[in-house]
C-alpha cells in the first residue's frame, strides 16, 4: 500500500475523476491520476484507440478534467505535434501537450509517428502506457510483450524478446527519457514534472500491470509492479542530455542481488506455463534478456 504521507505530497487537486469504467486494479488508472496531478490543469491529452479511450468516458461523464483528444491508432504523436505547433503559432507556451499511448500504439502501430515527432523535436511529452499486450481488443501480443508471456495469440508463450524501445528512443537524441511504474508514485510524479520543464520531445515509459491480461488478482497491482522493479525485470532510469542514471531502488541493484525473477513471475497467470519442465528453456531465455539489459546498463554507466 502507499504511505499516506507520500500520496499527500502529490497534491490535493484531482483531475482524474472517480467512477470511471476501468477494470478493478487497473494499473494505468492509478498512473494517470498521478500524472495529471503533476501536469496540472493547463494540459491537453492526446490518446489513440485503446483502454484509455473507454475509460475517458463521454460528454458530461468524462473522466479527464482537461481537454482530451481521441485519435486514430497510428496518429497520436502526429496529432500531438499538430497541437503544439498550433499553440506556438498563437504564442501559447503555457500548455502541456501529453501523448498517452499503449504499447501497441507505441511499439507497433504508431511507431512511425512517434519516431517522426521525436526526430523533429516537437515540444511534447510522449508517455507509453505499457501493459505489455493489446489489452482492449482481447489480450493479443505486441512488440512490448516480454518473452514467455501468454496472450491469446501466444498461448504457449511468446517466443520473441520484448523490443528494446528505450535504446531505440535514445538513438533519436532527445533531451529526456525515463521509466516509471505506479509502485513508486513520487518517482513517477517527479519525472513528469521534470519532463514538462524541459523543452523538446520527451519520452516516459511506464510499466502498468493489467489484472485481466496478466492474470493477477486485482488487489496485487502495486505489489506486482514493485516486484517487477525489485527483480530487475523493470529498471527505473533517466537518460538526460546523453547521460544515463538509475533511480531508487534500481540504483542499488548493481551492488546487491536482485530478488529472484520467479518472485515476480509466479504471481502472474500469464507466466505459469514457464514452470513446466518442457518450458525451462523459455524461462532461461527470459532471464538472459534481463541479464543482457543489466550488462548494457553497466556499460553505459561506466562511460
Amino acid at each position: 500500500m502507499f504511505r499516506p504521507a507520500i500520496v499527500k505530497r502529490l497534491g490535493e487537486e484531482e483531475l482524474f475523476n472517480p467512477g470511471h469504467p476501468a477494470c478493478h486494479g487497473c494499473g494505468f488508472s492509478i498512473t494517470l491520476r498521478h500524472i495529471l496531478k503533476a501536469a496540472g490543469k493547463n494540459t491537453i491529452f492526446v490518446v489513440p484507440a485503446g483502454c484509455t479511450s473507454i475509460v475517458a468516458g463521454t460528454m458530461n461523464k468524462a473522466t479527464f478534467r482537461v481537454p482530451f483528444y481521441h485519435t486514430p491508432f497510428a496518429a497520436s504523436a502526429a496529432v500531438g505535434s499538430g497541437i503544439i505547433e498550433a499553440l506556438e503559432r498563437r504564442g501559447r507556451d503555457d500548455v502541456n501537450v501529453i501523448v498517452w499511448a499503449g504499447d501497441g500504439a507505441t511499439y507497433d502501430i504508431g511507431f512511425a509517428a512517434l519516431s517522426g515527432a521525436a526526430e523533429r523535436g516537437h515540444n511534447i511529452l510522449y508517455i507509453c502506457n505499457d501493459n505489455e499486450a493489446y489489452m482492449n481488443t482481447g489480450i493479443q501480443r505486441s512488440g512490448g510483450t516480454p518473452r514467455g508471456a501468454w496472450t491469446t495469440t501466444t498461448w504457449e508463450g511468446k517466443r520473441e524478446a520484448k523490443k528494446d524501445l528505450i535504446r531505440i528512443m535514445m538513438s533519436h537524441n532527445i533531451p529526456y527519457i525515463a521509466t516509471a511504474t505506479p509502485a513508486y508514485p513520487l518517482d513517477l510524479y517527479n519525472k513528469v514534472k521534470k519532463a514538462l520543464s524541459i523543452r523538446g520531445f520527451k519520452y516516459l515509459h511506464v510499466l502498468n500491470p493489467c489484472p485481466p491480461g496478466w492474470r493477477i488478482d486485482t488487489s496485487l497491482t502495486i505489489e506486482v509492479a514493485k516486484r517487477a522493479v525489485l527483480s530487475g525485470a523493470w529498471i527505473l532510469l533517466e537518460y538526460e542530455d546523453g547521460r544515463l542514471r538509475l533511480n531508487p531502488p534500481s540504483n542499488t541493484m548493481l551492488e546487491k542481488r536482485r530478488v529472484p525473477l520467479e518472485d515476480y513471475l509466479k504471481i502472474q497467470g500469464r507466466f505459469k506455463h514457464l514452470f513446466k519442465p518442457e518450458n525451462k528453456w523459455l524461462l532461461e531465455k527470459l532471464k538472459n534478456d534481463i541479464d543482457e539489459m543489466w550488462n548494457w546498463i553497466k556499460e553505459m554507466l561506466a562511460k
